[in-house]
């Protein structure tokens, strides 16, 4: 939610209608729930060198996303690099 947030405050994303509405209906989906920040999650994120991910909020969606064994829908080029490179992530490229 938070990076949805900033991405579309920054005019990376767009969306058709203003961030809270979007995630509340998105969260409203059937399968679509909240992942809790646990402390697993924040070691792992931690454990992700800087150099791999930059931005903290990458490693942690990144984290998040292998600690659950979900996919992690991005169009980021380094999160895709990233995964290419360390296998440790699966991603779909949604810019595909």
């Amino acid at each position: 939610m938070f990076e949805v947030t900033i991405l579309h405050v920054a005019g990376r994303v767009r969306l058709a209608r203003p961030p809270e509405q979007w995630i509340l209906e998105a969260l409203g989906q059937r399968g679509v729930g909240v992942a809790e920040l646990t402390p697993g999650i924040a070691i792992e994120a931690g454990s992700i060198p800087r150099t791999a991910l930059a931005d903290p909020v990458d490693r942690l969606l990144v984290a998040t996303a292998r600690e659950l064994g979900a996919t992690f829908l991005t169009g980021d080029p380094r999160i895709l690099d990233y995964a290419s490179r360390t296998g440790s992530v699966r991603v779909h490229d949604i810019r595909l």
